[in-house]
C-alpha cells in the first residue's frame, strides 16, 4: 500500500466517520444494498461488514434487476475473487494502510476501459475489444481500492439521451420500469438508483451523467472539463467529453472526486447563509408543470434555511450555445472516433463500426452527420467558428454572470420533464401537450454549462405523484469543483434524500 494511500485512507476515516450510519446486525442483500459508498468503505474498514459478502449480496440483486438492462457485461467471477482478497488484506492490514474505496464493488459506463473487460461502448461493432489497459480513471479506483462490478449499458456510442439500445436492450429506470432511465449514462443511473451498485462512473458531453442522475433518484457530477484525465474512453467530442461519478449522496461524489483528482482537501458543508445561487429565467422556460412546481418549492425551501436566491440574465444563452454544441460534436466524433478505432486496435474503421450500428436514432445521425461526406457533416470553418469564436463567447458569458452578480453557482430544474415518457419515445415527448424531440428537450438545461466546460452537479429534489424522480442542477465557475460539492452537500441537507425505489 503507497505511502498516498495510507494517508488518503486515514483522512477518508477523519473526513467521512460523520458520514457512517448504524447498521442493523441483520443483514440481508437488500440492506447491505442501501449502503452508500462511504459508508461501505467505512464499514468494510472497520471490519463490520466484508466485502464478499457486499458483493455477493450486490450480485444477487443484479440478477433479480435483469430486467432494468442496467449491465452490459457483470463481472462476477472476478469482482468475488477481488472482494475475497480484499477481506485477506484487511485482516493483514491496519485500517490506515488500506485504500480509500478497499473491498468497495462499483461500476463503470461501458465507454470507460477496464483491462480484461470487453468495451462495447454499447454497440454491436466494438462487443468483442477487450482493451489491455485501464483508463486512468478506472485505475484511480482501483488504485483506491474499489472492486469493479461490472460495465454497465448505454445509449449506443452515448448519442443520446434515452438509452434505449437495440443491441443491449432498453435501460429503465427502477422507480417505472415502463419509463426510460435517461442517457446515455443510463445504466449506471440504474445500477444505483436500484441498489445494485452503491455507485460508479458515467459521462457526460452534453448532460449524459446529470440527466440519468435525475431520472433515477440519484446525484451525479460533470466536473470541470479535463479535470478528469479522458484517456481510455470511447470519444464523441474531445473538447466537450467528461468522465463523472454517480452515487445516492454527494458525499459519496466527493470521495470519488477525491480519489480520481488525489485532491484530498476536506469538504464540508457550506453554510447556507454564505451561498448565493443564481436564477436564469432563461432555464425554467416551458416547464412540465409539476416540475416547475416541485422545483419553486425546493427553492422555497432553499430560502427559507436562509441560502440567498438572485434573479440573473444570461442574454443569448441559447443561440451561443447552438452555434457550439452540434458543430464541435458533430465534427470531432467524426475525428476522435477515427483516432480512437485505429490507436486502440480495434480492427475496425468509422465507416465498418457505423454499418453496424443497431440503435436507429444513433445510425441516422452517422449516415445523416457523422460519416465523412454525410450531407449534414460539419464544414471545418465552421466547427472553426465553434472553437476559436463563439466557445470563448459562452465561456465569458457564464464568467460575466458569476463575477457580476457575484453568485456561487446557478440553480435549474436538471430536466424540463421528469421520465415520464415510454421506453422507446426516442423521437418525440409530450411537453405541456406539445410534441418536442425527445433530444434536444432533456439536454435544453445541461448542455450549456457542457459546451462552457463548467461544472454541474445534479441531486434529488423530490418525487412526482407517479413516483418519478426530479433532480435539481447548480453549476459553478470553471474550476470550482470542490466549492459546487461543499454547496450540494449543503442543498441535500436541506432538500433531503429520495426514498429507494420499491420492488425487488
Amino acid at each position: 500500500m503507497s505511502t498516498f494511500f495510507r494517508i488518503a485512507g486515514g483522512a477518508l476515516a477523519a473526513t467521512f466517520v460523520w458520514m457512517a450510519t448504524a447498521f442493523a446486525d441483520e443483514r440481508g442483500p437488500r440492506e447491505l444494498a442501501q449502503l452508500t459508498v462511504t459508508e461501505a468503505a467505512q464499514l468494510i474498514r472497520e471490519g463490520q461488514v466484508s466485502s464478499v459478502e457486499l458483493t455477493r449480496a450486490l450480485l444477487a440483486r443484479i440478477r433479480a434487476n435483469a430486467d432494468l438492462h442496467a449491465f452490459i457485461t457483470v463481472n462476477e467471477d472476478a469482482a468475488l475473487k477481488a472482494a475475497h482478497r480484499a477481506d485477506q488484506e484487511r485482516e493483514r492490514c491496519s485500517p490506515d494502510e488500506l485504500g480509500p474505496l478497499h473491498g468497495v464493488p462499483l461500476v463503470l459506463k461501458d465507454n470507460i476501459h477496464v483491462a480484461g473487460l470487453r468495451n462495447t461502448a454499447g454497440t454491436p461493432g466494438l462487443r468483442n475489444f477487450v482493451p489491455e489497459e485501464n483508463a486512468p480513471v478506472a485505475q484511480a479506483l482501483l488504485d483506491a481500492g474499489a472492486i469493479v462490478l461490472g460495465k454497465t449499458n448505454m445509449h449506443e456510442l452515448a448519442f443520446g439521451i434515452t438509452s434505449n439500445n437495440a443491441a443491449f436492450g432498453a435501460v429503465k429506470t427502477p422507480y417505472d420500469r415502463s419509463k426510460f432511465a435517461g442517457g446515455s449514462s443510463g445504466g449506471t443511473g440504474a445500477a444505483v438508483g436500484a441498489r445494485l451498485a452503491p455507485g460508479g462512473l458515467g459521462t457526460d458531453t452534453g448532460g449524459s451523467v446529470r440527466i440519468p442522475a435525475a431520472l433515477n433518484g440519484i446525484a451525479g457530477l460533470r466536473p470541470t472539463i479535463k479535470r478528469y484525465p479522458q484517456v481510455g474512453i470511447t470519444p464523441i467530442s474531445s473538447t466537450r467529453d467528461t468522465a463523472g461519478p454517480m452515487a445516492r449522496t454527494v458525499a459519496d461524489l466527493v470521495l470519488l472526486d477525491s480519489v480520481i483528482t488525489r485532491d484530498w482537501r476536506a469538504v464540508a458543508p457550506e453554510r447556507a447563509s454564505q451561498i448565493r445561487l443564481g436564477v436564469a429565467p432563461e432555464m425554467f422556460d416551458n416547464l412540465d408543470a409539476e416540475t416547475r412546481a416541485l422545483t419553486d418549492r425546493a427553492l422555497e425551501k432553499l430560502r427559507r434555511a436562509g441560502v440567498t436566491l438572485v434573479s440573473v440574465r444570461m442574454d443569448g444563452l441559447a443561440d451561443l450555445n447552438g452555434k457550439v454544441g452540434f458543430p464541435v460534436a458533430l465534427f470531432e466524433a467524426n475525428r476522435d472516433l477515427t483516432a480512437y478505432l485505429a490507436g486502440y486496435d480495434t480492427g475496425l474503421t468509422l465507416d465498418q463500426l457505423a454499418a453496424q450500428i443497431a440503435s436507429p436514432d444513433v445510425k441516422g445521425i452517422f449516415q445523416g452527420a457523422v460519416l465523412t461526406g454525410a450531407p449534414g457533416a460539419i464544414p471545418e470553418r465552421v466547427y472553426r467558428d465553434a472553437i476559436d469564436l463563439y466557445r470563448p463567447q459562452l465561456q465569458r458569458l457564464y464568467a460575466d454572470t458569476f463575477a457580476n452578480y457575484r453568485i456561487d453557482a446557478i440553480i435549474f430544474p436538471t430536466t424540463p420533464l421528469p421520465a415520464s415518457p415510454a421506453v422507446g419515445s426516442d423521437d418525440v415527448v409530450d411537453l405541456n401537450g406539445t410534441k418536442v424531440p425527445t433530444f434536444f428537450t432533456y439536454i435544453r438545461n445541461t448542455d450549456p454549462g457542457s459546451n462552457a466546460g463548467v461544472p454541474g452537479l445534479s441531486i434529488p429534489v423530490a418525487l412526482t405523484k407517479a413516483g418519478l424522480p426530479l433532480g435539481i442542477e447548480i453549476d459553478g465557475a470553471a474550476g470550482s469543483d470542490r466549492r459546487l460539492l461543499a454547496i450540494g452537500l449543503t442543498l441535500e441537507r436541506i432538500l433531503g434524500r429520495l426514498p429507494a425505489p420499491s420492488g425487488r
